[in-house]
């Protein structure tokens, strides 16, 4: 195909891209699919007997203005983005519901004087955010399923809600073990010895960046959905 008419698609497609926000690689896929169909379009408008540069143009109208696209495939976005926040989520949850008590087992504190009412208030409270954190995340699987079987607004609804749900518990759950890390290490001068206890801040530490980090990309795909 002529370059002239790579540039008029690759515009029309920078355009587009330019109001996407989401996960990297499906946003990439779908403007791949994109430029896939555009380029398939022209090729046919030009076999019909018509210039490369009105077959671009052609194409690039039928297809439809960024404006008219983006939303479609922003919920799109939207929906990937939620999925895997989702599923992060549960899985740090029950990794951390299993894994969280190893951090202490056989300590040389572990026998020794119970700690303060408040540490012991802080440490439930931690299990009652991820568990929430948890049911929240496998309510979010599920409707994001639901949602990519019916356009029913309620369900959209309801996905962007359990979105704001997952982000919340997941600040309220980094800074209440934050805290709680801290307030071991006032306690017992040990614990920046004990390996578990090194092996289980890291860990956490990693897994709460990632965390974030996923739940930001959410909030960039969502917020165009809202704001329209």
């Amino acid at each position: 195909m002529p370059v002239g008419d790579d540039v008029l698609v690759e515009e029309h497609l920078r355009q587009l891209a330019a109001r996407l926000h989401g996960p990297r690689r499906l946003r990439a896929d779908l403007l791949t699919e994109a430029r896939h169909g555009l380029l398939d379009t022209v090729e046919a408008y030009r076999d019909g007997g018509l210039t490369g540069d009105e077959a671009a143009r052609r194409a690039v109208a039928e297809f439809g203005t960024p404006e008219q696209l983006a939303p479609a495939y922003q919920a799109e976005l939207a929906v990937a983005a939620l999925r895997r926040l989702a599923l992060w989520i549960v899985a740090f949850a029950g990794v951390a519901a299993i894994a969280g008590d190893l951090t202490w087992h056989g300590s040389s504190w572990s026998a020794g004087p119970p700690p303060p009412t408040g540490y012991l208030l802080l440490s439930r409270s931690v299990d009652v955010i991820w568990t929430a954190a948890f049911l929240f995340g496998a309510a979010g699987l599920v409707l994001v399923a639901m949602t990519a079987r019916s356009s029913r607004p309620g369900f959209t609804v309801a996905a962007h809600t359990t979105g704001i749900l997952l982000t919340g518990t997941t600040l309220l759950g980094a800074m209440a073990g934050v805290a709680l890390f801290g307030w071991s290490i006032a306690l017992w001068d040990a614990a920046l010895s004990w390996p578990p206890m090194i092996v289980g801040m890291l860990v956490a530490g990693a897994a709460h960046l990632w965390l974030g980090r996923t739940a930001h990309t959410w909030l960039l795909a969502a917020r165009p959905l809202v704001t329209r």
